[in-house]
């Protein structure tokens, strides 16, 4: 099917500028709170028992807070969604403080739920950048959005000590100090956001198409419109990238800890692995805009088989080689991320993508969490070999969901 050349909107620019000042301000928060989650649940609980609790709770409050975005999104907007979204996070993360304070873990445990809302809406605004922007341009448009996060993340986690030390001076547990960072950057991004992401991106699209069908004559019906097979690829290759990074990525501090590394060791593999996840965004978004969306996705799934084998096989004593195979994976998980994203936004309609997009970030969450769980009984099982060795053979699984909807005769739009 070919595609009319389609001039871009003109309010793109600004819109991304918007999106990109938000995600640096959400990123320093979305760090620096789960950096400290577990250790403030260990704190209050008096053991590690339960602390595995918080993360999990902040998963499910992602998720559930993904599907609630989109919905909100889908009837009013990108602007009243995203910025409801942070507005949830900076409320979860007043609701850690007050916790931490009170020394109450029921109040802990159900603001950790809200604050998940936070990390739910700054992946969600990867959609938001990519409503206006032409086919030929979304990838890049979403990878400039997602990019922006690397920023505050790197901040954040650095705050930590001066963040604890001012959380003393108020009489505040020193483990809640981050999230005093977490209420003002999401309330900071909330605020951006709802003043000034005008016009709303979602909206203005919606407008868009209805002004060209009409001058074309040729009004296209959401059955037309969406393309099922997509959509279904599309979730696969995200949920795929998702399961098989955070397996990884969550056993190799473990693992290098076992084998006599210092914690700051692991630290740095994981930063490596971090910002291989968000710095090549630009690449991934260019590679998914010129060569295609579909290579895109065969390479998210290729280069996360190199990760697993090369985390399999590299002596545990090599912090060298274990960073090399963690830059792999963030660089693997990055071509499946905003390739599968640029594939949803293609074959979702506009009457129905916010909504839909939410609901797939749902199932990535699910997976995150789903990933992080086996990972640890895999390696209880067997050994971190193994889980890498699994994770790398199961990212292939994208080639063969990739074949079929070619097969179909799916074809994602450039």
């Amino acid at each position: 099917m070919t595609t009319t050349a389609i001039a871009p909107h003109p309010a793109q620019r600004r819109i991304l500028t918007v999106l990109v000042t938000a995600q640096v301000l959400s990123g320093a928060g979305l760090a620096a709170g789960i950096t400290v989650g577990a250790l403030l649940a260990q704190d209050m609980l008096g053991g590690a028992g339960w602390a595995g609790l918080p993360s999990a709770l902040f998963t499910i409050g992602s998720a559930a807070a993904a599907a609630l975005i989109g919905r909100t999104s889908q009837r009013l907007g990108r602007r009243t969604g995203l910025a409801a979204g942070y507005a949830a996070g900076a409320l979860g993360a007043v609701g850690v403080v007050a916790a931490a304070a009170a020394d109450n873990v029921v109040l802990l445990f159900a603001s950790l739920f809200v604050y998940g809302a936070g990390t739910a809406t700054n992946l969600q605004a990867r959609y938001a950048g990519a409503d206006l922007a032409t086919p030929r341009h979304r990838g890049r448009a979403l990878s400039t959005v997602m990019v922006a996060t690397t920023l505050g993340a790197v901040v954040g986690p650095n705050l930590v000590t001066p963040l604890g030390d001012l959380a003393r001076t108020v009489g505040v547990p020193e483990l809640a100090g981050p999230f005093l960072l977490a209420a003002l950057a999401y309330a900071s991004a909330a605020l951006v956001l709802g003043l000034a992401l005008r016009p709303d991106p979602l909206t203005t699209a919606r407008a868009q198409a209805v002004t060209e069908d009409t001058a074309t004559d040729s009004p296209q019906t959401d059955a037309v419109a969406a393309n099922t097979r997509m959509l279904l690829l599309g979730a696969v290759v995200m949920v795929l990238a998702q399961l098989v990074m955070v397996a990884i990525m969550t056993m190799t501090p473990i693992h290098m800890t076992h084998h006599g590394h210092s914690v700051g060791a692991a630290g740095l593999v994981i930063a490596v692995h971090v910002g291989a996840m968000y710095l090549p965004s630009p690449l991934s978004g260019l590679l998914a805009d010129r060569a295609g969306r579909l290579p895109v996705a065969a390479a998210s799934g290729v280069t996360l088989l190199a990760a697993g084998l090369l985390a399999a096989l590299a002596p545990p004593h090599s912090v060298g080689l274990l960073a090399l195979a963690l830059a792999l994976l963030g660089l693997g998980w990055s071509f499946g991320i905003v390739s599968g994203t640029a594939i949803i936004t293609d074959a979702a309609p506009l009457s129905t993508r916010a909504r839909t997009q939410g609901l797939v970030d749902v199932a990535i969450a699910v997976a995150g969490a789903g990933g992080g769980l086996a990972s640890g009984m895999v390696v209880a099982a067997g050994s971190y070999a193994l889980l890498s060795l699994i994770g790398g053979l199961l990212a292939l699984a994208v080639l063969p969901a990739i074949a079929w909807s070619a097969r179909l005769g799916a074809a994602p739009q450039s």
